[in-house]
């Protein structure tokens, strides 16, 4: 049975933890306001961004002659998952829903006996991937100590993919992020980039409807935007990531000072027993002495 002692150090550590949870909540719900305004901005961006490659690849006549990232190498032999996490814990089961999405569409692409080969973005992602998967891993990129997260860290990922993509290294590459709905509610995706992949045109009546005339032809805009479209739904996936990291975060920390709170409470009860039943004992024997006098 543990002395008073220990249980008083026991309550006073409980209480510094709970201190630190709930300084952790309040600078996660500070920086949430600011992620979530910069990913719901990019949204508007990637989704026109995403129409305007429609648009011009209904006016390509033959996708033979279209880019390789748009028409693809003819084989979805190898795949490379891109896998975006943050570079920090404490934030609940942020990291591990992403990670796992992963996991189960390698299982399933393996299974099919296809090539899997990972690109980890993030730290946390990297070292859960590396368990299993380290083999597998071609690159890390880590974005520690990087307070806002811009296009440029964006673009200098994106770059590295076409890169590899052109050297031959994979056929596939979709990207993996959790995408931010609120501060409860955060959902892991899994976005193909490479080949890129639209709605179909016909479901699109409106666009359908449009004609447009393009200078210089489309193959040469194609050639322009399809990279900058990988590195934009990159830079829109981490924006989502920041946002839903801080939300998560905010979310476990408040948990975790409202379990702080009652483990002190159960912790402050059973030292008041503990030390109620030791002074009773201790008046017991000083009456029994008495009365044996």
């Amino acid at each position: 049975m543990a002395s008073l002692k220990d249980m008083r150090v026991r309550i006073a550590a409980t209480k510094a933890t709970q201190k630190i949870t709930k300084a952790m909540q309040m600078v996660a719900a500070s920086k949430l306001r600011r992620a979530q305004v910069a990913a719901e901005a990019a949204r508007p961006y990637a989704e026109r961004m995403d129409k305007v490659l429609r648009n011009i690849m209904r006016a390509v006549g033959d996708m033979a002659s279209a880019p390789k990232l748009l028409a693809g190498t003819g084989s979805a032999r190898r795949h490379l998952l891109l896998v975006c996490t943050a570079e920090r814990g404490l934030c609940g089961p942020f990291n591990a829903t992403i990670v796992r999405l992963a996991r189960e569409r390698a299982t399933a692409l393996a299974n099919e006996g296809k090539e899997v080969r990972f690109f980890c973005v993030g730290r946390k992602g990297y070292d859960q991937l590396k368990r299993l998967h380290e083999r597998q891993i071609v690159e890390t990129v880590e974005l520690r100590g990087v307070r806002q997260v811009g296009f440029d860290h964006a673009a200098a990922i994106g770059e590295k993919i076409v890169a590899l993509y052109e050297q031959g290294a994979f056929d596939v590459c979709t990207l993996f992020f959790s995408r931010f709905r609120s501060v409860m509610a955060q959902i892991p995706t899994a976005q193909q980039i490479i080949p890129a992949v639209f709605p179909d045109p016909a479901a699109d009546a409106a666009a359908a409807a449009a004609i447009y005339e393009y200078e210089p032809d489309e193959e040469d805009i194609l050639a322009e935007l399809l990279p900058r479209n990988i590195s934009v739904q990159i830079f829109r996936a981490l924006l989502e990531n920041a946002a839903s990291e801080q939300g998560a975060r905010m979310s476990a920390m408040d948990n975790a000072t409202r379990n702080a709170g009652e483990m002190i409470r159960k912790q402050t009860l059973r030292y008041n027993r503990t030390r109620q039943a030791m002074i009773t004992k201790e008046l017991i024997e000083i009456i029994s002495g008495a009365e044996a006098l």
